[in-house]
């Protein structure tokens, strides 16, 4: 089968977008009708762990220039041994706007735009190494998929897909085509973050009993704007059609990496509940009134304020998953980790730390941190800050995931946590609209999560890969 006709064939299969309805097609498996759940692959190669062979140079196209990626353009061009060779999106201004934020470097890439596929054709240059993908998230997978099968490594923003199907398109066509497809979360990297996997990595937490996280964001204004906001109001749309936990990664991705997740732990199964919408209908309806832009929204059955996910690992850890785009609340991730030999959390800040009962006195918490800080923070954490980027944690991920592939070693995040992790928000939809119904989660490792090895954040074999930037 050509590849156009199997990606068309993969898209329609979709069983209306999370599985709920069923399938004659070989190899899926069911729920109790709601949700698919294993995959046969046939033979398979194992990406975790795998290590490409090295890029002295790392030539880069990246496709995406509204919100997120002319900050992926600045801070690429701050990391050697990196070229932008190509720079894509549907808007002409955008990709000669974000062109302008190279002027003085070394980097003059070529510009795409104007067509709905120009990514194509810049996907199919073969003097790209990588594609960096910050495009809505319906486009994620489509372009991920493209790029691995023309022969590049994927770099994916969050989430990587929108329905199991297209998980499992990811893990297909990266173990196929050898190509690393890295999900691009961004907060594995914060720095409280990094610190607790180093902590948990040296046993200073103990066991790992549970897990917090979160995405509690308050973005309606954002959402709703017109001018400014979102290109054709793409989130907007998926929070006045979708309920369930659309945004997991940020606050899941660090607590699975902690966790072992993929790498010696898996997780069983979740049970999701959301409430109801208090704020954004009655902000489409009252925005109506005045402009007619937004009379196509005011009868859609928006997602609710809060979704809460419950997840259980097979080690028989939880993990509890929040989200909430909606609500006047302060921004949170949460970040909570707690062991049987002592407890971290992050949000409400400042960060803290306790071995019993009461937390860690502000000398005793730096005498922490200073002792188990990872190296990667220690290469290029300050000017991680300096280049900025969610406080300088996008650097730190942009810089990371250089200096591996440059060094042919294994990805922190590979497609099994880029498809494990979307999942979660696709499962968490099925339990919401089955009265939080648990769910079982695939496989996408194949069983080969027991024996997997957990993610390595040393520097041994890297961090040869210099910033141009003046500490």
């Amino acid at each position: 089968m050509k590849n156009n006709n199997r990606r068309n064939f993969l898209k329609l299969s979709s069983l209306a977008g999370i599985g709920l309805a069923g399938s004659t097609m070989t190899g899926f498996a069911q729920e109790n009708g709601i949700i698919i759940k294993n995959r046969n692959l046939g033979q398979r190669f194992n990406m975790s762990g795998y290590a490409a062979p090295k890029l002295d140079k790392v030539r880069v196209g990246i496709v995406g220039l509204g919100m997120r990626g002319p900050g992926a353009v600045k801070r690429m061009s701050y990391i050697d041994g990196v070229e932008i060779k190509a720079l894509c999106d549907l808007r002409e201004d955008q990709a000669k706007k974000a062109k302008k934020l190279l002027k003085g470097t070394k980097h003059n890439p070529d510009l795409y735009y104007g067509k709905a596929y120009a990514w194509k054709e810049m996907c199919d240059r073969d003097d790209l190494d990588l594609i960096y993908i910050a495009t809505p998230w319906e486009w994620h997978t489509p372009m991920a998929v493209y790029a691995m099968e023309a022969g590049k490594h994927a770099a994916v923003e969050v989430p990587a897909a929108q329905n199991m199907d297209e998980c499992w398109q990811l893990v297909e066509t990266s173990e196929r085509t050898k190509k690393h497809c890295m999900m691009l979360e961004n907060c594995c990297y914060d720095f409280f973050e990094l610190l607790t996997l180093n902590m948990a990595r040296q046993g200073f937490f103990g066991e790992i009993i549970h897990g917090e996280g979160a995405y509690i964001h308050d973005l309606v204004d954002l959402n709703f704007n017109k001018n400014n906001g979102y290109e054709s109001m793409w989130r907007l749309k998926e929070n006045a059609k979708r309920d369930g936990n659309l945004y997991p990664t940020h606050g899941l991705g660090p607590i699975c990496q902690i966790m072992d997740i993929n790498r010696g732990d898996q997780m069983d199964y979740l049970s999701s509940m959301s409430s109801n919408d208090f704020n954004m209908a009655s902000r489409a309806r009252e925005l109506a009134a005045d402009d007619d832009f937004f009379s196509e929204y005011v009868n859609n059955p928006f997602r609710g304020n809060m979704n809460t996910t419950m997840i259980r690992t097979k080690k028989g850890r939880t993990m509890m998953i929040q989200h909430d785009v909606s609500s006047p609340r302060p921004y949170s991730r949460i970040h909570l980790v707690s062991g049987s030999k002592a407890f971290a959390r992050k949000w409400p800040s400042p960060a803290r730390i306790a071995v019993g009962h009461s937390w860690m006195k502000e000398d005793e918490f730096k005498e922490i941190e200073k002792k188990y800080t990872p190296e990667i923070v220690k290469k290029v954490g300050e000017l991680a800050k300096k280049v900025g980027g969610h406080g300088g944690m996008d650097f730190i991920m942009d810089w990371r995931l250089i200096d591996c592939l440059r060094n042919g070693l294994p990805l922190d995040q590979d497609v099994y946590d880029a498809a494990s992790w979307s999942a979660v928000g696709l499962i968490s939809e099925a339990s919401v609209a089955n009265r939080s119904k648990s769910i079982d989660f695939p496989d996408f490792t194949g069983g080969n999560w027991k024996t997997n090895k957990p993610v390595d954040i040393s520097l041994q074999g890297a961090g040869n890969t210099n910033v141009l930037l003046k500490s």
